[in-house]
């Protein structure tokens, strides 16, 4: 009834580019960092994990130089700017203090 090979998922899960998962991995540890240290106050430790995170962006970055080409970049600048915007707003704009 249905072809055996429709539910197998490719080998090393290559249908995801890194420019992509970097992207994403951004957003959800951003928003992680912005419930746990963003209150009141911004805590010292978010500019920690930020840097942190920097570091490892460039990590990226380097080992998959071959994949940035300039729309790839002109995206993750855009994010990196929406990322920036959503931590100014969470972290000033809290109703409870």
């Amino acid at each position: 009834m249905l072809p055996d090979n429709l539910y197998k998922r490719r080998r090393g899960h290559n249908n995801t580019p890194p420019s992509v998962l970097l992207i994403l991995t951004n957003c959800i540890v951003l928003a992680v960092l912005i419930q746990m240290f963003t209150g009141c106050s911004i805590n010292n430790f978010l500019w920690v994990a930020l840097g942190v995170l920097a570091l490892y962006n460039v990590y990226t970055i380097r080992r998959n130089r071959e994949e940035y080409n300039r729309l790839n970049i002109i995206v993750y600048i855009i994010s990196i700017l929406l990322m920036a915007f959503f931590l100014y707003y969470f972290g000033t704009h809290t109703g409870n203090c």
